[in-house]
């Protein structure tokens, strides 16, 4: 499997050119960035357009560069795996059309332990209708958006089961006693956290944290190695780690 990758030169996309080593049938051909950097394993380029023949493209870049990456990789009929958080409704839309015509598999968090963790999330939301939920993460202080897009999965799950709550980021001042239907989404920034995720669950006299802590981007980049496999054979449409580990 020939790979584009998107996002060459981020932490990322070092962590996924370093990880493909391991697999025989797999190898990155082209490495999109904005400064790209000469004498890798691979030729890089800030046109994608100068990228040679592929079989699916990686992106670990940045949200904005969706719409360049679609153009690209409508007229080849090129499946995408997009790592990259922080889509904007409008760039979401525009991916969701993108897969009438390409199978696109886009996911907040590409770790088998977080989609574990997003499971058992949904179930104690489901078995403890009575519990206040908060969502704390933690990354690095390079990481531009918040809350991360695991949270935002984590959210989902939640809200799966309670639909009518509301969302809280961050609380200050006398903002009165907590409603049973809020959730708490906090973000922390600082140092080089590779990501920490809690959803606590709060009743009365108990508690309960349910907690992901990632020790490596390795995890990140296998995740990514994998669904390129998994969309490689897959008919156009949208997908995401359910898909693939169910």
């Amino acid at each position: 499997m020939k790979i584009i990758l998107s996002g060459a030169t981020g932490a990322m996309g070092h962590m996924v050119a370093d990880q493909v080593q391991a697999y025989e049938d797999m190898e990155i051909v082209f490495g999109w960035a904005d400064e790209p950097e000469q004498g890798g394993p691979f030729p890089m380029s800030d046109h994608l357009d100068e990228a040679p023949a592929a079989d699916v493209i990686i992106d670990f870049s940045n949200h904005t560069t969706l719409a360049d990456l679609l153009a690209y990789a409508r007229p080849r009929g090129l499946p995408l795996v997009i790592a990259t958080t922080g889509h904007t409704e409008a760039e979401m839309a525009l991916m969701e059309e993108a897969a009438k015509e390409l199978s696109i598999f886009h996911s907040g968090n590409f770790s088998l332990g977080v989609h574990v963790l997003k499971l058992l999330v949904r179930q104690a939301a489901k078995a403890l209708p009575d519990f206040d939920i908060e969502i704390i993460e933690a990354h690095h202080h390079r990481k531009v958006d918040a809350p991360s897009g695991t949270a935002k999965m984590l959210l989902s799950a939640i809200q799966a089961e309670r639909p009518d709550s509301h969302v809280v980021s961050g609380r200050e001042g006398h903002v009165g006693a907590r409603p049973l239907d809020e959730i708490g989404v906090h973000a922390i920034r600082g140092g080089s956290i590779v990501g920490e995720h809690t959803v606590l669950l709060a009743g009365l006299d108990e508690m309960i944290e349910i907690k992901h802590t990632a020790l490596s981007r390795a995890i990140f980049a296998k995740g990514a190695l994998a669904a390129a496999q998994f969309i490689g054979q897959a008919q156009p449409g949208m997908y995401n780690m359910d898909d693939m580990i169910g």
